[in-house]
């Protein structure tokens, strides 16, 4: 008898899985143990195995795709056996509608010229058609842009090539279609953007129409704002301004007649309309006489009082500045729509607090000095605050915290995101239990983090399980500032640079090198006392720094 494969829990806190990949397809034999598919959870990917015997007879998941917990992914059985009551007791509501309307949609087919009406994406499959959608490819990803084609629609491709180049909120990552036949068709432009799971190319035999396919599929693109179609009616009417003429006087009572939009453009432009000659019927002035007015063409007026002009040369000469308000526009990147999101989230969902302490650097300087005398890779003073932080976290695990709502997490590991600034934003990599690392091992990471980061290449596994954040803008010059926490952290250190500053030691003025540290504190779980102390202790570590080594 046929079984239903379920979406499974594989961890406390998972609610639904993605499939990202499938190991089997329909048809093929599989025995208890084999691994069908690998899904991945809110902890990691992990390997999916059958505990059934048998044939996989069906496939209602696609890569890529979130499934939640219990949901239906596949059917096995014998070969041959009929799974469609099985199914259809599987599915609820709305899909048992489309089930019963499938009559409809096939008597349809028979009018159509289209293979691909009304047939699913399983049946497509098996006349060897692939609909390729956006997959999903991090875990806050909810559109993608393609970058770069890499195939054009009459291409022959195979299942391992490269289609696209696909900008996540993270990074630009390849997409592969994992199919073979003729690229029948692109849904997505370079540069146009395409919700998880919508339809960005088909893949199958040459010469398949796949209009049944795409009517089927993701709803018409809205026009793009600026196209024809979304032009305002007061756009196209614009130039009926120019017909509608406007009177105004000028100093000396005579009557000038000029369109509406002649006198925007003269007062954007300070133009007296008055030296203006206009060229339309009865004199009127409009657009373009304005645009080709120059103050060197005023007429000079032979008629006017001798007191007139003596008042007008002793008066100073302005010269007239025509300037032009100008402006570009670019689309949003998906890694800044996740970053205004995400901090947005933050600021205005944690009740931020900040405590500010200075630091006396000398001994820090002279200790980064001698290390690197004999260090195999170049130690930052950046390196240096991430391993005295890491250490301060062990003593202060409330500062190591995060909220959950019903609950507070107390990590009793340090893992410390790294702020770094790239071309289109912000990106977080992790340095993992940077607390048992020596400071050689933090900087040699930290640099690969930042190499891979300019290069686009940070992949989910570097950038997830952060617990603390440090961000250091004092290579820039910056010698104070604030940050919105990272969430899920509980909080985030803000880095200033090094101040040649006065001090006083020992009752004396001295010349000194401070640094000042401001802690973001989310207030649910961080008191002010608590971030006080571990502020102290960080204090302490960094003006000792062989505390460090102990």
């Amino acid at each position: 008898m046929a079984e239903v494969i379920n979406m499974p829990k594989m961890s406390d806190t998972m609610t639904e899985g993605v499939l990202a990949k499938w190991h089997k397809k329909v048809g093929d034999k599989i025995k208890s143990g084999d691994v069908l598919a690998e899904v991945e959870t809110d902890k990691a990917t992990m390997d999916m195995e059958s505990y059934w015997d048998g044939t996989l007879l069906y496939i209602g998941v696609e890569e890529g795709q979130a499934v939640p917990i219990d949901a239906l992914m596949a059917i096995v059985g014998k070969e041959g056996e009929d799974y469609k009551a099985l199914l259809e007791a599987q599915t609820s509501g709305a899909k048992t509608e489309a089930k019963e309307e499938a009559p409809k949609e096939e008597t349809k087919t028979e009018a159509a010229p289209s293979q691909g009406a009304g047939l699913s994406e399983e049946e497509l499959s098996a006349k060897g058609i692939t609909v390729i959608r956006m997959p999903l490819l991090s875990d806050t990803m909810t559109e993608g842009v393609i970058a770069e084609w890499h195939k054009k629609v009459g291409d022959k491709v195979k299942d391992d090539d490269v289609l696209a180049d696909v900008e996540t909120d993270k990074a630009t990552m390849e997409v592969m279609g994992y199919a073979t036949g003729t690229l029948l068709h692109i849904g997505v432009q370079k540069g146009e953007a395409a919700k998880v799971n919508g339809i960005i190319a088909i893949v199958g035999p040459e010469g398949t129409d796949v209009s049944g396919i795409l009517a089927a599929g993701d709803a018409p693109a809205a026009p793009k704002s600026g196209s024809k179609e979304t032009e305002s009616p007061k756009v196209a009417e614009a130039p009926k301004e120019e017909e509608k003429a406007q009177v105004v006087s000028n100093s000396n009572g005579g009557r000038i007649i000029a369109s509406p939009l002649a006198k925007k453009i003269a007062k954007e432009k300070g133009i007296d309309l008055a030296q203006v000659a206009g060229s339309a019927d009865g004199g009127r002035i409009i657009k373009k006489d304005v645009e080709n007015f120059t103050p060197s063409a005023a007429p000079a007026k032979a008629d006017a009082p001798a007191a007139s002009l003596e008042k007008t040369a002793a008066a100073p000469v302005i010269p007239t500045y025509v300037g032009e308000e100008k402006y570009t526009e670019k689309p949003v990147s998906q890694m800044r729509k996740t970053i205004a999101k995400r901090l947005g989230e933050s600021l205005f969902t944690a009740p931020h607090f900040y405590l500010t302490i200075s630091v006396d650097m000398d001994n820090a300087m002279a200790a980064r000095a001698s290390i690197n005398d004999v260090a195999p890779v170049k130690v930052s003073f950046n390196d240096i605050v991430i391993k005295a932080v890491a250490v301060a976290l062990k003593k202060h695990p409330a500062v190591n915290s995060s909220w959950g709502g019903d609950k507070i997490r107390f990590n009793e590991h340090t893992n410390i995101g790294v702020a770094m600034a790239v071309e289109d934003g912000l990106l977080v990599p992790v340095v993992r239990f940077a607390d048992g690392k020596s400071l050689s091992h933090i900087s040699a990471e930290v640099k690969e983090y930042g190499a891979k980061a300019k290069a686009k290449k940070l992949t989910p596994a570097d950038w997830e399980g952060s617990t603390f954040t440090v961000s250091n803008l004092g290579m820039f010059g910056i010698d104070e500032f604030t940050s919105i926490i990272n969430s899920p952290d509980g909080a985030i250190l803000s880095v200033g640079a090094i101040q040649a500053v006065p001090v006083v030691k020992n009752g004396a003025v001295v010349p000194g090198n401070v640094m000042k540290l401001t802690l973001g504190c989310d207030h649910r779980v961080v008191d002010g006392a608590t971030g006080a102390a571990f502020l102290q202790t960080l204090k302490q570590l960094l003006e000792a720094p062989i505390r460090l080594l102990a």
